[in-house]
């Protein structure tokens, strides 16, 4: 399996793991590959060190460290594809600790506004309308727009 870095045309960093080049020039010709962010279709391979996915073998000798709060290390910026993978890492969390209420979103929270529902956490969709209404009733919400890979069920 080769695990190939690739970019969207939004400059979406990702990994993509094909069975060879042969297959990502295939499967990439055939629009078949997209970004998980924004399901763009013009993906291209990032220049990379060759790196094959060997079912978790390592090289000898290889260990990595990390610096811990009482060994601080030089300050770096986050890096984007650090910014991306814990946005999405925050998404789907998001996404298994609430109930997907769908198009029922606006009723499904002012019945737990006024106390008709248990409390939980949902989301659904709403109109524009339909979140300026909650928020007038003193309900609370906010937008988050889905990667169109995330919607649906999880895997």
């Amino acid at each position: 399996m080769k695990v190939l870095n690739l970019r969207c045309a939004n400059g979406h960093v990702f990994e993509g793991w094909f069975a060879s080049d042969e297959d990502y020039m295939d499967q990439n010709g055939r629009g078949l590959v997209e970004c998980p962010l924004c399901a763009d279709k013009v993906v291209t391979r990032m220049p990379s060190a060759p790196r094959l996915n060997l079912s978790g073998a390592r090289e000898p000798g290889a260990s990595a460290t990390l610096p811990s709060a009482s060994q601080p290390g030089p300050q770096t910026a986050p890096q984007p594809a650090d910014l991306q993978a814990a946005f999405m890492k925050a998404v789907r969390e998001m996404m298994q600790r609430t109930e997907d209420v769908g198009a029922r979103f606006a009723e499904e929270a002012r019945r737990i506004h006024y106390g008709e529902t248990p409390e939980r956490g949902i989301r659904g969709k709403a109109s524009p309308e339909e979140r300026e209404a909650l928020r007038e009733e003193g309900i609370e919400t906010f937008a988050l727009p889905l990667p169109p890979g995330l919607e649906g069920p999880l895997q």
